[in-house]
C-alpha cells in the first residue's frame, strides 16, 4: 500500500516510530510514568526501553501492553469481554465501530484483548485535537492511529473526509490492517450511543462499486464496551449543563485532562463484547432504499448490536429506578448498593464548581447511568 498521499494522517511507520520514541525518552514526564508501569525498576527505566525500540509492533509489546494492563489492574474491579472468537474466523481485515465512552481506553481495551486472543491489531481512528501536544502525538501515531482532522471548513473537511475514506478502504481492502472507529464523533455524553449517518457516508465516499459492495468490503463489526463506573462521568454531566445555556468551549488541556482521568478514575466491572458482522442480506435491503434511507437502515443495524451488546450494570439500573422514582429494578441490586452509588454521586457533584446547579446537574447525571437501560427497552420493544 503506497502511503504517499496519505503521510499527514496515517500512523508512524516502525522508522518513524522509533525516531518519535527516542524523543519521548528524553521527556520529563518519562520517568513519572515509568514508576507506575514499571515499579520494580529505576525511574529512568522506561527511557531505556523508549530508546531501544525500533517497530510498532516492539512498542506494543513492551511498553503500551504493560501500560494498558496496569490501568486494567489499578482502576477496574474486572475486565470481561466476549465475542473475539468471532474474529478469528474472519480471513480478511475489517472496520471495528465501536460505542466510544473513553477517549483512550475504548480502543485500547480492544487492542490488549487481540493480543490476549493473538490476533491482529488494529489501526486507530482519533481525532487531531489530541494531537495540539507535540508530544501526544509523538506518542499517538506511534500507536497505529489515523489522525481524523476536525474543526476546518466545510471545503477542507470534505476533501478531509474523502481522504480519510481512501485510506480506511485501502488500508481494509489490501489486508494491511483492519481500523478501528467510534461510530461518531467524540465521546457518547449523555449515555445514549447511537451511530452518525455522517461516518457512514464518509466511509462510503472512496467506494468505487454499488452501495452493496462498497460497504461489503470493508466487513464492519460492531463493537460494545460498558464501563460499571462511567469515565469522566462528572465532566460529562458538567458540560452537558453548561451547553443547555451556552455554548460550550473546551479548555486549553481539557482533552489531556479528560484522558488522565479517565484512566486513573475507579471504572468497576468493564466488558467489551465483539458482535456479529453487518450481513450481506442487511446491507442489499438498505440498498433498496432511496437516498438517506439506506444509511439509515445501516445506521440501525449497527446500533442494534451496539445497545444489545451493551453489558447493564448495577450503576445502571439503580440511576433509572432513581430517576423514575420507582422500584422497577430493584431485584438488580441491594439496599446497600442503593445507599454507596448516592453517595458516589454526591462525591462526583462537589468535583465541580459551586455555582452549576446542583439540581440540574445531579439528573444530568443519573441520566447518563439511566439512558443505557432506556435504550435496552427501546431495543426491546422495537423487535
Amino acid at each position: 500500500m503506497d502511503l504517499t498521499e496519505f503521510s499527514d494522517i496515517a500512523p508512524f511507520s516502525d522508522e518513524e516510530t522509533a525516531a518519535a520514541l527516542t524523543r519521548l525518552s528524553n521527556h520529563p514526564n518519562t520517568k513519572w510514568v515509568s514508576k507506575f508501569i514499571f515499579p520494580d525498576k529505576p525511574e529512568g527505566f522506561l527511557g531505556e526501553v523508549l530508546r531501544s525500540i525500533h517497530t510498532v509492533d516492539e512498542f506494543q509489546q513492551v511498553v503500551m501492553s504493560k501500560a494498558i494492563n496496569w490501568v486494567v489492574d489499578t482502576s477496574m474491579k474486572e475486565f470481561t469481554y466476549d465475542g473475539f472468537e468471532k474474529l478469528q474466523n474472519l480471513d480478511h481485515k475489517y472496520v471495528a465501530m465501536s460505542n466510544h465512552r473513553d477517549i483512550i481506553l475504548d480502543p485500547a481495551l480492544t487492542q490488549i484483548v487481540l493480543q490476549r486472543y493473538h490476533l491482529p491489531e488494529t489501526q486507530i481512528c482519533v481525532g487531531d485535537n489530541l494531537l495540539k501536544v507535540k508530544s501526544v502525538e509523538l506518542l499517538i501515531r506511534s500507536n497505529r492511529m489515523i489522525k481524523v482532522i476536525r474543526g476546518i471548513s466545510a471545503r477542507e473537511l470534505y476533501l478531509s473526509s474523502q481522504l480519510l475514506s481512501r485510506y480506511i478502504r485501502e488500508t481494509v481492502t489490501s489486508g494491511t490492517a483492519s481500523v478501528w472507529i467510534a461510530q461518531r464523533q467524540g465521546r457518547t455524553k449523555d449515555g445514549i450511543d447511537t451511530t452518525e449517518q455522517g461516518l457512514l457516508k464518509m466511509l462510503d465516499m472512496s467506494g468505487t462499486g454499488d452501495f452493496v459492495q462498497n460497504f461489503m468490503e470493508l466487513h464492519i463489526v460492531p463493537i460494545s464496551i460498558s464501563y460499571e463506573y462511567e469515565p469522566c462521568d462528572i465532566l460529562k454531566a458538567r458540560e452537558l449543563l453548561i451547553s443547555r445555556t451556552q455554548k460550550y468551549v473546551k479548555g486549553a488541556t481539557e482533552d489531556l485532562e479528560s484522558i488522565m482521568m479517565g484512566i486513573k478514575q475507579y471504572k468497576g466491572n468493564v466488558h467489551l463484547r465483539i458482535d456479529d458482522p453487518l450481513t450481506e442480506e442487511e446491507i442489499r435491503a438498505a440498498a433498496c432504499c432511496d437516498k438517506n434511507d439506506r444509511y439509515q437502515l445501516i445506521r440501525r443495524a449497527v446500533n442494534r448490536r451496539i445497545i444489545g451488546g451493551y453489558k447493564l450494570w448495577k450503576t445502571n439500573y439503580m440511576a433509572y429506578d432513581l430517576v423514575n422514582g420507582g422500584k422497577k429494578y430493584a431485584d438488580q441490586y441491594t439496599g446497600e448498593d442503593l445507599e454507596t452509588f448516592k453517595s458516589y454521586i454526591a462525591q462526583r457533584l462537589l468535583m465541580v464548581e459551586p455555582s452549576l446547579d446542583k439540581h440540574e446537574l445531579r439528573d444530568i447525571f443519573l441520566h447518563i447511568y439511566s439512558n443505557p437501560v432506556l435504550s435496552k427497552e427501546q431495543l426491546t420493544d422495537a423487535q
